[in-house]
């Protein structure tokens, strides 16, 4: 082979060796080019909320249910407002200096949150394919079930939905709630009022028979009147989910909240003491009959917490 061919080939091999390099170098940009970019920090998404520039949150509340939320010695106390100090302290509201509790009854809750009375509700708040046509949710971060309440004097007498519907029973719920339309699909004509603690009150004072609501709600005034009254378990088939409200035309706030909700379950599941499972113990813990877990929240976006976002360069 002479001195001719043989460069020719080198010449061959080289360039081959560099078109080789060249595909190879650009696919890698290709690959670059597909990957996904950046995710978005908290205080990226923060800036996007109607809440940014706030000095306060406003949160809505119950004000009358005890152990989930009640107003103590001028103290906002529950398991929901607990929930609720929570998320505003991650959104950077810590202390209640920050937050702003304003009282909402069941059937206040969506027009609190259309009208801008409130940033969030965190108030019992079941979701719904209806409620999410007014407003949005993140969660849930409860699972209850609906239950009945009677007085101990009529617990023998109130034990089955049939008794319920025995028009000699005075059956009592709140205004706007699940368990009103719960009751109506069962038959049970109910007498509505504003809030669960006007039936409980009415009971007592002989104007009612019975309350209908979910169990968490039920078990406050269990707790609050132990000798007085009884929940008598009822085969409803329904679960209640309940979420934190949020104004349907803020999706930045409702994907923090659901972000901090999915914070606290991580840790739980992590075996860590969460900030759900503190609330829970301090509140609802001792008084239901089952144990309950931090359920996971649904639709969970994927961001970067506040001090994890390093600045590439």
């Amino acid at each position: 082979m002479n001195a001719y061919s043989t460069g020719s080939r080198v010449r061959s091999i080289a360039t081959t060796l560099a078109v080789a390099l060249t595909l190879t170098l650009a696919a890698a940009a290709g690959c670059d080019s597909r990957q996904e970019p950046d995710l978005p920090s908290v205080q990226e998404k923060l800036r996007e909320t109607h809440i940014w520039g706030q000095p306060t949150v406003r949160i809505g509340v119950a004000t009358n249910e005890p152990l989930m939320g009640e107003l103590r010695n001028g103290v906002h106390t529950g398991f929901d407002a607990e929930i609720a100090r929570y998320i505003a302290a991650s959104l950077g509201y810590e202390g209640d200096q920050r937050v702003e509790f304003v009282s909402v009854s069941t059937e206040d809750r969506i027009p609190a949150l259309q009208g801008g009375v409130v940033d969030l509700v965190v108030s019992s708040f079941s979701i719904t394919e209806e409620r999410k046509k007014l407003v949005s949710f993140a969660g849930p971060y409860f699972v209850t079930t609906q239950e009945v309440m009677v007085p101990t004097r009529l617990k023998d007498r109130i034990r089955t939905i049939e008794d319920l519907r025995d028009p000699k029973h005075k059956i009592c719920t709140s205004g706007g709630s699940t368990t009103e339309a719960e009751l109506e699909k069962h038959q049970v004509k109910a007498l509505v009022v504003k809030d669960v603690g006007d039936c409980v009150a009415g009971i007592r004072a002989g104007r009612y028979d019975a309350v209908s609501s979910d169990e968490a709600i039920l078990a406050g005034f269990l707790a609050t009147y132990p000798t007085e009254f009884e929940i008598v378990d009822m085969p409803f088939g329904t679960s209640e989910l309940l979420g934190v409200g949020v104004p349907i035309g803020d999706p930045a706030l409702r994907d923090l909240v659901a972000f901090f909700l999915q914070k606290s379950y991580q840790q739980g599941r992590d075996g860590q003491t969460s900030p759900w499972l503190t609330a829970y113990n301090r509140t609802l813990g001792p008084w239901l009959r089952t144990e309950k877990r931090q359920p996971q929240p649904l639709d969970v976006p994927k961001l970067v917490d506040f001090d994890d976002k390093a600045p590439r360069r």
